[in-house]
């Protein structure tokens, strides 16, 4: 029994992680709402050693503060947080796709067309709204992972988890999803084409359009 116990609780706090991940990053709990830990105890039908486990994962995904005398927040949108997170990814992951180039396999590029596809139905259905971030994660990966850097991966996969709310408050709210997969598809013809200098260029490009779209958003819902 000693041996079972440590794995259903790992999943109880792993449950609880993706539920409230979740829900912080569709704006159902809004930036600054307090998270309490009974009630979402009670809602979830766990225990609250779980749900602390998991509001300590959560910030150290960046998704939630801990305050004195309030406890656990939803982090706010942030203009400056955009600009740090987006310039980095685009420095990092323009750099990971220059060295990934070279060693892209026929099963890689292949892989990654059939994860753009799948990105591209999702866009087009709204219930799909919850794997957007996770396609378009996996569509980036398959073509990083040829550079055979793991612990640059572990930090992009940090920065996008991140950056996750932003880039849907960007597709949903700015009419960002046409650019999107015109410049994935794009993208992913230049790799093909091995040609590193115009592909990470463009990569750079996405990524800090995209910044600047969020930007004015986030600008936007401070003010308002």
């Amino acid at each position: 029994m000693s041996n079972i116990t440590p794995i259903i609780h790992k999943t109880r706090t792993q449950l609880v992680v993706e539920v409230l991940r979740e829900r912080i990053l569709s704006g159902d709990i809004q930036g600054g709402e307090p998270l309490r830990q009974s009630a979402i105890a009670d809602q979830l039908n766990v225990s609250r050693i779980p749900v602390r486990e998991a509001l300590v994962q959560l910030e150290a995904e960046g998704l939630i503060n801990f305050e004195p005398h309030k406890g656990a927040t939803a982090t706010l949108l942030s203009v400056e947080q955009v600009t740090e997170l987006f310039e980095l990814r685009a420095m990092i992951e323009s750099d990971l796709l220059a060295k990934a180039i070279p060693n892209l396999t026929d099963d890689d590029l292949g892989e990654a067309e059939v994860v753009l596809a799948q990105l591209e139905l999702a866009f087009k259905l709204k219930e799909s709204v919850a794997s957007w971030s996770e396609l378009n994660t996996r569509f980036h990966t398959r073509l990083y992972q040829a550079a055979n850097r793991p612990h640059t991966m572990e930090v992009v996969n940090g920065l996008n988890t991140n950056c996750d709310r932003y880039i849907r408050l960007q597709l949903l709210f700015t009419g960002g999803i046409p650019i999107a997969e015109r410049e994935h598809r794009v993208l992913l013809e230049l790799c093909k084409d091995r040609d590193i200098e115009k592909a990470t260029i463009l990569l750079r490009e996405h990524i800090l359009h995209a910044s600047a779209l969020i930007t004015k958003l986030v600008e936007q819902k401070i003010k308002s």
